[in-house]
């Protein structure tokens, strides 16, 4: 399995931890932020004989200890390979000065979920322009090919 790292890391104070605790299963990916935002694989569950979750680099090293309560895990979020809009109007709201565009979000396990673009009317004028160059250039690859 390859390494991941959060693109996000947690903030450095360990006394502010937020959030409902992450209970892991036996296996499962968690980040421990308590280690500043690494990632392992839960190889050990808090039990009579051990009072902490017990965690592991994905492609092995050194084992290291969580917390018992699960105060400091997190669940490891799925990476988005894609954004693919849907067929639906954009909507433009005057009073936010905002466009919204519906996509379809793509995760690497397969999984997907509908979300909000939310564009600015500067960022709508920037991805005009590009669209429009892309288009001619789509014309111009079909007259070539002709």
């Amino acid at each position: 399995m390859a390494e991941r790292t959060s693109k996000q890391l947690p903030t450095q104070s360990k006394d502010l931890i937020a959030g409902t605790p992450f209970h892991p299963r036996l296996g499962d990916l968690a980040l421990d932020l308590a280690k500043e935002g690494r990632i392992g694989v839960v190889v050990a569950l808090p039990s009579d004989d051990s009072a902490s979750y017990q965690l592991r680099p994905p492609g092995g090293g050194v084992d290291w200890r969580a917390r018992s309560d699960g105060a400091t895990l997190r669940p490891v979020p799925v990476p988005v390979t894609h954004v693919t809009p849907m067929r639906r109007d954009a909507v433009y709201d005057h009073r936010a000065q905002q466009s919204a565009l519906v996509v379809t979000v793509h995760y690497e396990d397969g999984g997907s979920c509908e979300a909000m673009l939310v564009l600015t009317p500067a960022q709508v004028e920037l991805y005009h322009n590009q669209l429009e160059r892309l288009l001619g250039a789509r014309e111009s690859a079909q007259e070539r090919g002709r």
